[in-house]
């Protein structure tokens, strides 16, 4: 057996916003039901932070023992981070003892692409 090693490319995921921008069409009564419950898993304090702290931490993702500092206590934080993957706005990874996240990549250009008035 040989011990080399075959490194293979790494794709990066294609980014698909969801919704054409609010001036340019109506939604559909899917894309609104979708958008609808981001913005609702967005809307408590506790989980924006929660979120704001994984799309800006370097890296792209963030393991939760570095961002569970939000004022409340560790099973009120797994239970905001588990709402916001629930909406699709986060996704999550097991690595051993600790869960590591990263925002979806297709949600920020979605939500921003939906909000620009602009268009």
């Amino acid at each position: 057996m040989s011990n080399s090693r075959v490194e293979l490319p790494v794709l990066a995921p294609e980014v698909v916003p969801c919704c054409p921008p609010l001036t340019s069409a109506e939604l559909s009564e899917a894309d609104a039901a979708r958008m609808a419950a981001m913005f609702k898993a967005l809307g408590d304090p506790v989980r924006l932070r929660l979120f704001s702290k994984v799309a800006s931490h370097p890296g792209g993702e963030a393991c939760v023992c570095d961002i569970q500092d939000v004022g409340v206590s560790q099973p009120t934080v797994s239970h905001h981070l588990k709402k916001l993957r629930e909406a699709g706005l986060l996704a999550s990874e097991r690595r051993g003892t600790w869960v590591y996240y990263r925002v979806e990549p297709s949600v920020l250009a979605g939500l921003a692409q939906l909000l620009d008035l602009n268009r």
